[in-house]
């Protein structure tokens, strides 16, 4: 068993999760972002090149001149010119997107530049059904006492980490089933609820402000902006703040131009949908809900390694709500530690009171209850990664 401060979680085991992540969902990720648009030869050959190195070849550097070519090669020391298979998961992941947009020309200068090479997955999934009836079941929710909403607009939150378009790439449509388990429903697989203390303490703060960093665009983020519409609306929020990311980074990762999608796709809908984009809109002109994007959103490290602002700017939460697998694993750091580990000591460094909403996408798990483990452990399942499981930790 790893010790207590854990050992980062490596690509080179087959079979694992980090390995799968590299050996499979990459490469069909380059294959439908190739597809999805008329690059031209000069795109195309950087892309079949990025899809070579990852397989067969060693970790190359960005060009000259990239943009924040320098701080990678900061963070790339030590693992530029090893096996992709062979560094550390997260920093692979998190090279391997800044590499892809590098292939497509995102940074420019050219024709492609700041052309989203997600952009098409994103739409396609606002555009779709399961997005509809989503937006349709807010009606629902308008009617039910105020606790219930809560409660459903959390878990909302919560479980459209389902949605996540890169997880979906090599899980498959049953990876958002969430049927697997004892009793095949979304509430029975909350392996760890601090809900109860978290809207405690919102009701024992004066003006909050409520920090949200997202994860996901789409269908993850349309109802983070729902619950944050609920929060203004219902007293526990005086102001919010969306953190976002600056540029595309992983899959369905949410930009500025996602929030604004979002909001322009739920004005379309009627009823309750409609209402709320209005108000959200208005929030945004109004400033009581703010859109941030910083570059550390899209940096391979963990977040106590952030930097002197954005922690300034964190310490302003009432609490901030961190959304997502990915912000998760940056949370309490890419290690395997017992799950039992507690959430609260791993996040101690943190400037504000914490909730963590995530469902489980890899094999970092903390916070348990020893007898949850041991069921879980008993299932036979692989409960760290199916997306089946999820957690709401508070840090007060």
């Amino acid at each position: 068993m790893a010790e207590a401060s854990g050992v980062p979680v490596i690509v080179s085991e087959p079979g694992s999760f980090a390995w799968t992540v590299l050996a499979e969902r990459h490469p069909a990720l380059i294959r439908q972002v190739r597809d999805a648009f008329p690059y031209p030869p000069e795109r195309q050959l950087a892309l079949d090149a990025l899809q070579e190195e990852t397989a067969h070849g060693v970790v190359e550097p960005l060009p000259a001149g990239a943009v924040g070519g320098g701080q990678w090669a900061e963070w790339g020391r030590g693992h530029v010119g090893r096996s992709w298979f062979e560094v550390p998961f997260l920093w692979a992941e998190s090279y391997f997107y800044r590499r892809l947009l590098e292939a497509v020309g995102y940074f420019g200068p050219g024709p492609w530049q700041g052309v989203d090479p997600f952009a098409p997955f994103k739409r396609a999934e606002l555009n779709g059904p399961e997005v509809e009836g989503e937006l349709a079941a807010l009606d629902e929710v308008a009617g039910l006492p105020r606790e219930a909403q809560d409660q459903a607009l959390l878990a909302g939150s919560l479980w459209g980490n389902r949605a996540d378009l890169g997880f979906r790439i090599s899980a498959g449509e049953s990876g958002e089933s969430g049927t697997s388990g004892t009793s095949g429903t979304a509430e029975s697989h909350v392996i760890a609820d601090d809900s109860a203390p978290f809207w405690r303490h919102l009701a024992d703060s004066a003006a909050a402000t409520v920090y949200l960093v997202a994860d996901n665009a789409g269908r993850e983020l349309i109802p983070d902006l729902v619950l944050l519409d609920h929060l203004l609306c219902t007293g526990r929020a005086d102001r919010a703040v969306l953190h976002v990311k600056p540029y595309p980074y992983y899959v369905s990762d949410a930009t500025t131009a996602d929030v604004v999608d979002c909001l322009r796709r739920m004005a379309q809908a009627p009823g309750r949908a409609r209402e709320i984009a209005h108000r959200l809109w208005s929030a945004l002109t109004a400033g009581r809900l703010a859109v941030r994007a910083h570059p550390f959103s899209c940096a391979p490290l963990p977040y106590a390694d952030m930097p002197g602002d954005l922690r300034a700017d964190l310490a302003h939460a009432t609490v901030a709500v961190v959304k997502g697998d990915l912000n998760y694993r940056r949370l309490v750091g890419d290690r395997r530690r017992p799950p039992t580990t507690p959430f609260g000591g791993l996040t101690s460094y943190f400037p504000s009171p914490l909730l963590a909403l995530r469902t489980l996408k890899c094999d970092v798990a903390v916070g348990l209850a020893p007898p949850t483990l041991a069921a879980l452990e008993n299932t036979g399942e692989p409960w760290r990664t199916t997306g089946s499981y999820a957690v709401i930790h508070f840090r007060p």
